[in-house]
């Protein structure tokens, strides 16, 4: 692929625009996502078209969401509005589910908007099969991580309560033009159905979650002191001295179930 500058676009920081040009990792992606023809894939932020093109030339049609409208019209001259359907607008306010049903996303993501992108993703698991995407890989090593890990977090209970998660392959600076100053990888996440650990009320699993690693140094006892009481930690066999990221998802909904029956 044509470098960005190369091919007459600046790249625009407040877009967080930093084109893929290594054919290898195109090709890495493409063979992970494995399009059939008849697919509803949508991608996020085409830019020039470094995977739209591959992705048509295995797809009847793909559906992109862009923000920039000088690529926009770029999009436009390059490809046959029956191949491509672009949705103008903000991808954080893009309503997925006037998509339908089995969506299957795709995109090099901008980096300045990856975190409350996934979170959008979360809110659309019904309507979405699976998703693709580049992110900065401390990014993606705080989604995969596991309990005890240093990179638990918040990202990673809120998207393991929904999602299965693979990080596939890392990815160089020297991939992307301009070459970002972090370390890429690609990622796939598949919508968990049934729900292994459903909540009975999600609000406040989100904020137990928010509340516990809010101070990420002070023990359970502490970030949620007043939340729930000292003899519910023992009652739940959960210990009270523990820090957030010691907890699997499962012991956060149970934190939360038993904080939703104390309120009712």
């Amino acid at each position: 692929m044509n470098a960005g500058r190369s091919a007459g676009h600046i790249p625009r920081k407040r877009f967080g625009q930093n084109f893929l040009i290594d054919e290898s990792v195109i090709a890495g992606i493409i063979s992970a996502i494995t399009p059939a023809p008849t697919d509803t894939l949508v991608e996020i932020g085409p830019g020039l078209g470094a995977l739209t093109t591959p992705l048509l030339d295995r797809l009847d049609r793909l559906q992109v969401v862009e923000l920039d409208r000088d690529l926009i019209t770029r999009l436009h001259e390059r490809y046959p509005a029956e191949q491509l359907l672009i949705h103008e607008g903000d991808v954080l306010k893009f309503d997925f589910a006037a998509l339908g049903s089995d969506l299957r996303i795709v995109g090099n993501l901008p980096y300045n908007i990856s975190t409350p992108l996934l979170f959008r993703f979360a809110e659309f698991t019904d309507n979405i099969r699976d998703v693709h995407v580049m992110l900065q890989r401390e990014v993606v090593e705080r989604m995969v991580a596991a309990p005890g890990d240093s990179e638990f977090s918040r990202l990673s209970v809120m998207l393991q309560y929904r999602f299965d998660m693979e990080m596939l392959f890392e990815v160089p600076a020297d991939a992307f033009d301009p070459a970002p100053k972090v370390e890429s990888a690609v990622v796939r996440l598949t919508p968990l159905a049934p729900l292994p650990h459903p909540a009975r009320d999600e609000a406040v699993f989100s904020s137990i979650v928010a509340r516990a690693f809010s101070q990420r140094r002070k023990t359970l006892r502490n970030t949620l002191k007043g939340v729930i009481a000292a003899e519910d930690f023992v009652r739940l066999n959960i210990d009270a001295g523990a820090r957030a990221q010691e907890l699997s998802v499962a012991d956060f909904v149970r934190i939360a179930d038993a904080v939703t029956a104390s309120a009712q």
